[in-house]
């Protein structure tokens, strides 16, 4: 079918301008006379159509009678006129046809820019959707982010939770330990002081003991060297108030002097008694002192340990707090 309107008469007219000009009327002609539209074979088929009904004669005038060529001359303006009031009407057909397309070019033409204005529009508001929707991106990419960072500081906390559960359960074992070691010293430590102090009763009472006698026998023995001395002492004077029987008493005085030895002797011994009980005193002293030390050793880590004990318990209480 014919393209952009190339009808019967658009051929014949394009035909006879190219034969006015004395050029071929080919298909290909035709067809750049009618501004390259229009298919060959629709040219060629009017051609035929063209040719067919065309009145001019193939043969040359001259041989055919006057009569004849007459004939022939009225029904080529007949055929003339004829063609004439088609090719009018088919020119007026023309017109109102490229009317109507330039119409139809009109309403195609408004149709094509109310298009634009929506291609336009939907443009923009594609630009719109893609803003929103990069925003939206953005929006979701932080908020993946965040939830990344979320879970990680879940993952973090129950970590933390973990080894929170793991300090304390190591606290609680150590706290555990503490008490009983605790309970073993304090039972250690009293069953100690408890030997400790019978141990030490006992010593202080033989001690005493040991002292009383020692001061019994010293009070004796002083008593002795007193009475000795004041022999001693009556004994001189009466040497004295007989120093003319000096050389009669001489014996007796030896005697007297001997039993002064033996005396002097005993209240070494005495003193050497005396000086040896000071020395255990003081040994005992210090047994009951050193004992003292261990019993105030004893309380301070006693209290050591309590306050040790004491620390745990305060971290327990802020590791239950903190988780």
């Amino acid at each position: 079918m014919a393209r952009g309107g190339i009808n019967l008469a658009l051929v014949q007219k394009a035909r006879e301008a190219l034969v006015a000009r004395g050029q071929n009327p080919s298909i290909d002609a035709i067809r750049i006379e009618l501004g390259n539209t229009g298919s060959k074979t629709t040219i060629q088929r009017y051609l035929k159509e063209i040719e067919a009904y065309d009145p001019r004669p193939s043969v040359s005038p001259a041989r055919l009678s006057d009569e004849l060529t007459e004939l022939v001359g009225k029904m080529l303006e007949r055929l003339l006129e004829e063609g004439s009031e088609e090719l009018t009407h088919e020119r007026t057909s023309f017109d109102l046809e490229r009317q109507a397309m330039k119409q139809e070019v009109g309403t195609l033409q408004s149709q094509l820019e109310q298009a634009k204005d929506q291609t336009a529009k939907l443009q923009s508001a594609l630009q719109t959707q893609d803003e929103e929707l990069k925003t939206t991106h953005s929006t979701l990419q932080t908020e993946i982010t965040r939830n990344a960072r979320l879970s990680q500081s879940c993952t973090d906390l129950e970590v933390r939770v973990q080894e929170k559960d793991g300090q304390i359960q190591s606290l609680e074992q150590k706290h555990a330990h503490a008490r009983e070691a605790l309970e073993h010293y304090r039972a250690s430590v009293k069953e100690q002081r408890d030997q400790d102090l019978s141990r030490h009763e006992s010593q202080v009472y033989q001690m005493q003991q040991e002292v009383t006698v020692l001061q019994q026998t010293l009070m004796v023995k002083q008593e002795e060297i007193s009475r000795l001395i004041r022999d001693n002492e009556r004994m001189i004077a009466e040497n004295r108030q007989h120093a003319r029987e000096a050389s009669q008493r001489r014996e007796d005085v030896e005697a007297l002097r001997g039993d002064l030895g033996i005396a002097n002797a005993a209240t070494a011994r005495a003193e050497g008694a005396k000086e040896l009980l000071s020395q255990q005193l003081e040994a005992k002293a210090k047994e009951a002192s050193d004992a003292l030390s261990e019993a105030a050793a004893g309380k301070l880590r006693e209290a050591e340990l309590m306050q040790k004990l004491a620390n745990v318990e305060a971290d327990l209480e802020k590791m239950g707090d903190g988780s």
